[in-house]
């Protein structure tokens, strides 16, 4: 059992409570602000107190975030946002600690430190801002860019295979991930909401869009028009359907995922999976997170497993030691063994 809870409040935030009085300087059209919206709404619905929420941001774009919520926070350097969230919530573990980055940030110099903040399941919250570029500093292809795309660093197509951050986490046996739209924000609220409660490291990736840089990278399963048939809204212990009328759904054909009409082929309700966010393994949860193409693209919580977070152990091991060990403070150390006055 969690000994270390975050404080509750004791009286009812709203979304005002959480936003600060700075101009918010991104873009107009931007995705970051629908996310930034949807963090505010967020934080109240957790309950916390608002003093025991702490943001950490790298560089770019979206790192500017600290600045626009009314909590502590921390504006780090390039790539080591999840580096200085792991010492914050170790030094205080009653901190909510909401990690921030951008795809850029996150998974390349930032790389090495998410995939082992993931593979510890060190108690963060962290959200991935995923436009496929790098922003902030004008245009650069990043580890998520489509490949054979033209950017300012790959002027004849970049040969780059992009990362999925679904299967980073996977890979690395993250135990919670969620994906979402920034132009559907009650599912990233919703996303949110559950990254927070979920003891251990969440990761919720955000597909947003760069109006400047890479605009309607994501068009073609953001678009209206097409949305219902190219994205699908996983949910727990419900069957995966999608489609404007919830015609379509997913069935495992013994090797793959495939899509199947209901009343096609004699198929039925019957036939189609039922989302399970619990699974250890992380097989079906990969197979989930890796679609696209002539798949839907999965959104929504994709994995929630429970597993003791690093935080907890990192206490109890602490504690473990405190009641048998000779060294009960810092002074007991200092004064041990040979000692001088001068």
């Amino acid at each position: 059992m969690e000994k270390h809870f975050v404080p509750k409040a004791e009286v009812e935030y709203t979304k005002a409570d959480f936003t600060s009085d700075q101009m918010v300087k991104w873009c107009p059209g931007c995705g970051d602000h629908a996310i930034l919206a949807a963090l505010l709404a967020t934080f109240p619905k957790t309950g916390y107190k608002k003093e025991n929420v702490c943001m950490v941001s790298g560089i770019g774009c979206s790192s500017r975030i600290p600045y626009y919520v009314d909590t502590y926070g921390f504006h780090s350097i390039h790539g080591r946002a999840c580096a200085i969230a792991t010492g914050v919530k170790l030094a205080n573990p009653a901190l909510s600690v909401w990690v921030n980055m951008g795809d850029g940030d996150s998974m390349a110099i930032g790389g090495n430190h998410l995939i082992h903040a993931v593979r510890r399941n060190q108690d963060l919250n962290i959200t991935i801002f995923n436009n496929e570029i790098y922003g902030l500093t004008k245009g650069q292809y990043s580890p998520t860019t489509k490949f054979g795309q033209v950017t300012k660093t790959s002027p004849y197509g970049t040969i780059d295979y992009p990362f999925n951050p679904g299967e980073l986490v996977m890979g690395a046996q993250g135990t919670f991930f969620a994906r979402t739209l920034d132009c559907v924000p009650q599912l990233t609220t919703d996303c949110m909401t559950r990254a927070a409660k979920h003891d251990g490291c969440s990761v919720v990736e955000v597909l947003q869009n760069c109006v400047i840089f890479n605009d309607k990278t994501h068009a073609a399963i953001t678009d209206r028009a097409v949305r219902d048939d190219r994205t699908i809204v996983l949910e727990h212990g419900k069957p995966m359907l999608f489609g404007k009328n919830k015609e379509k759904g997913l069935r495992f054909n013994g090797r793959q995922l495939e899509v199947v009409t209901l009343g096609e082929n004699g198929v039925t309700i019957d036939d189609i999976m039922v989302h399970d966010e619990t699974i250890e393994d992380t097989g079906i949860h990969m197979m989930l997170a890796h679609m696209g193409g002539d798949l839907p693209v999965a959104l929504g919580v994709i994995r929630n497993v429970k597993k003791v977070s690093y935080t907890q152990l990192y206490e109890d091991q602490m504690d473990e030691q405190m009641e048998k060990g000779k060294y009960k403070c810092m002074d007991d150390l200092l004064n041990s063994g040979d000692t001088w006055e001068v």
